[in-house]
């Protein structure tokens, strides 16, 4: 696949134009965005998505167009994942509603240059290092267990990051609109935004151990890699809004991408024979009997984990509420500490109601 400089610059140069756009349309005016809306643009950020994986495939040929949608269909499933940490930390650090779109939008941009990162460091070592495919195989079957097995439910206001933070940093009672920082009785003062920010942060870094090696199983285009990851980030705000109420009933996503990334994890370990160069398996010579997984299979194990998952989810929890509690978080407080507390009542701080 040959990709030009010019190229690369030109969808970097675009991508960042869609989130400039992103700002200054919806988020830069806080509001909380209605069903309308929400449905409208993350329809139109697949859409996007999709032509643009069928413009590879007829310009690139169809197998790499199959690497991208099966990237693209990775990345979006552990994107979905991703927003239950979203609602969880948004509810922890109780984010008034209307200003919830400015922190997932900061996110979204920490993840993408997070991840740019991580693409190029990746396709650095492919290059030069064949038994990588090793280690990212390995590094996979740990995620998946990872994701199948760990704590889900952490408080991300409670970790000993933020618990660190707050011996370090002052911080107020209560959210001051927007604003990240705020000036009180002649000090400098964080808000818990910054706290939630800042708490995102360490998740997206989380989140692109987890992802960037899962699709460099699928290709080794590092184009592909990052465009995938654009138009799966692309509409995640929107998607929070859109989705949030039924972000509970998906009880078996967490396994279902658990299968995922073992599969890629299983994948990248045969590639790996496939292309050995260490002396002390098969005498540094290719395991020629490890068998390659083609991609259309791959697309089609990951699209069939993926509705299995949503179905089984959907069949589980038929007839449960579809609130949640990021449905509610609108009428509660935040205390110095980053967590929500009972919604106060008139004359009275978040900390008077935190203690009653």
């Amino acid at each position: 696949m040959q990709i030009t400089p010019l190229i690369w610059a030109i969808t970097i140069a675009v991508t960042i134009a869609f989130f400039v756009y992103e700002f200054f349309a919806h988020v830069r005016k806080p509001h909380e965005p209605g069903l309308g809306e929400a449905a409208r643009w993350s329809a139109f950020y697949i859409v996007l998505a999709l032509l643009f994986g069928v413009g590879i495939g007829v310009t690139s040929g169809w197998g790499y167009g199959g690497e991208y949608f099966a990237g693209y269909l990775t990345e979006k499933a552990l994107s979905i994942d991703n927003l239950f940490v979203f609602l969880l930390l948004m509810t922890s650090f109780a984010v008034p509603r209307v200003h919830q779109q400015k922190v997932l939008m900061i996110g979204i941009v920490i993840a993408l240059i997070m991840r740019g990162g991580f693409i190029a460091a990746g396709a650095a070592v492919i290059d030069n290092f064949s038994w990588a495919f090793y280690g990212f195989g390995a590094l996979l079957l740990v995620l998946a267990w990872r994701q199948a097995f760990g704590d889900h439910d952490a408080d991300p206001a409670d970790s000993r990051l933020m618990r660190l933070v707050r011996r370090v940093l002052p911080v107020t009672d209560t959210y001051h609109g927007d604003r990240l920082t705020v000036r009180q009785d002649g000090r400098r003062m964080a808000t818990p935004m910054l706290l939630a920010i800042l708490a995102l942060g360490v998740v997206d870094l989380v989140f692109a151990v987890d992802s960037i090696p899962a699709i460099y199983g699928l290709t080794s285009e590092a184009y592909i890699v990052f465009t995938a990851n654009v138009f799966a980030l692309m509409g995640l705000r929107q998607l929070y809004f859109l989705i949030g109420g039924l972000l509970k009933r998906l009880v078996y996503l967490a396994q279902g991408l658990a299968v995922i990334l073992a599969f890629i994890g299983v994948k990248l370990v045969l590639h790996a024979l496939h292309v050995n160069e260490l002396g002390f398996i098969n005498g540094g010579e290719p395991v020629l009997w490890a068998p390659e997984i083609p991609i259309w299979l791959s697309l089609l194990f990951i699209g069939a984990t993926v509705a299995v998952a949503t179905v089984a989810s959907l069949a589980k929890t038929r007839g449960a509420a579809p609130g949640t509690d990021a449905d509610t978080d609108t009428d509660t407080d935040a205390d110095s500490t980053g967590r929500s507390v009972p919604p106060s009542e008139p004359g009275t701080t978040a900390e008077d109601a935190a203690r009653r």
